[in-house]
């Protein structure tokens, strides 16, 4: 039976990481409950079906589960040319002085000064618009910067919560609800930034949280505000030729400590989403605990801070695909994909979850790379 990918050996080149994946298996909704959607645990050289809400039973005590804490804001905003054209922004960061910068779709871009009228004011005094400045980071940017403003001068924040929707993934077919706006959001978001949610946290419920720090198994955080190009596919075939896309992140000083700590005993180091492996792996090779990072993962990449990783399944040709490669071995996910597929696991943001272990990691001391930083 074919699983779909090329030839192991060929893990340098696009193609390698397509695949064929039915339509009904990509999630529209999220599990009933959170901690009761599937888990495929890849631990040992079997996979085993589990249900995720056993993860307590899985780890042992000591070890440490690292999540990214970052918020999801409702970055979504529709509205209008003055000549009536529509217009959607999504926007990706706030920048100060209310100035933002966002993606825009539109059948012709606006000139430079134009200023859009917005969807979702609830009175004059409400008028929402967006003023354009121009291209984002600079005239040949990916992005355009605009001032986001109302007549009560509110900041960008309060403006995305009041007016905006939530960022849906472009593979979900249905607009944003009041079940979207609670379950698009992990239990202990706390940092307003994202556009998209770190996805694998999403599993987590307060009662497992509990659980899991009765068995000894202690968490820590970080920040990374995904961004929208987390769903966009890789198009160059030679990896190398790929220019990853820019996220934000920040590593709390008491985070460093915890990770050097449950090293020091001996405990395992579990990153909770791609997010979290991209910060951690960013500050193991920069010594930076604040900044930007475009990190890109592929196989052959050296692991220095990760033991094992919680994952959802990802899209074919995606970064993350490469990510989990890297991670856990080529063969090793062309199996497990295949084996998902067969047993119809729900793929993507709303869908199940991996329990992967990197058997080749190269271990830094997390102390060592802190102190490089200061």
């Amino acid at each position: 039976m074919s699983t779909g990918f090329k030839d192991a050996a060929r893990v340098h080149t696009l193609s390698d990481f397509d695949f064929p994946l039915p339509a009904e298996l990509i999630a529209q909704h999220p599990a009933e409950q959170r901690s009761g959607s599937r888990l495929l645990d890849a631990q040992g050289e079997t996979p085993v079906d589990r249900i995720f809400h056993v993860l307590p039973e899985l780890l042992r005590a000591g070890d440490l589960l690292v999540f990214n804490d970052t918020k999801v804001v409702k970055a979504r905003l529709f509205g209008e040319k003055p000549t009536g054209g529509k217009v959607e922004l999504l926007i990706e960061r706030v920048l100060g002085g209310n100035q933002v910068a966002a993606h825009m779709r539109v059948s012709k871009k606006p000139d430079v000064g134009t200023t859009l009228s917005l969807v979702g004011a609830t009175s004059s005094h409400d008028n929402l618009r967006a003023t354009l400045l121009g291209r984002w980071p600079d005239r040949d940017g990916g992005m355009f910067r605009f001032v986001l403003s109302n007549d009560a001068g509110d900041d960008p924040y309060a403006l995305m919560e009041r007016h905006g929707h939530v960022p849906l993934p472009p593979y979900i077919e249905h607009g944003d609800s009041e079940q979207d706006i609670a379950r698009y959001q992990t239990v202990f978001a706390r940092h307003a930034g994202a556009v998209a949610a770190p996805t694998a946290a999403l599993h987590f419920d307060h009662a497992l949280m509990d659980a899991l720090q009765a068995r000894g198994i202690d968490h820590a955080f970080v920040t990374l505000h995904v961004g929208a190009g987390t769903f966009q596919p890789v198009k160059t075939e030679v990896l190398a030729e790929h220019h990853m896309h820019s996220e934000w992140y920040q590593i709390p000083d008491a985070t460093l400590q915890t990770i050097a700590a449950c090293k020091a005993r001996g405990g395992r180091v579990v990153a909770v989403g791609t997010t979290t492996v991209r910060t951690l792996e960013s500050w193991a090779r920069s010594g930076q605990t604040l900044g930007d990072t475009d990190i890109f993962i592929t196989p052959g990449f050296d692991f220095r801070v990760i033991d094992l990783l919680i994952t959802n399944f990802h899209l074919p040709k995606s970064s993350l695909m490469m990510l989990v490669s890297a991670f856990a071995g080529y063969d090793a996910i062309r199996a497990l994909y295949q084996h998902a597929i067969a047993q119809r696991y729900r793929f993507f943001s709303y869908g199940d979850a991996m329990l992967l272990r990197n058997p080749h990691a190269t271990l830094a001391d997390p102390a060592a790379a802190a102190a490089g930083g200061h």
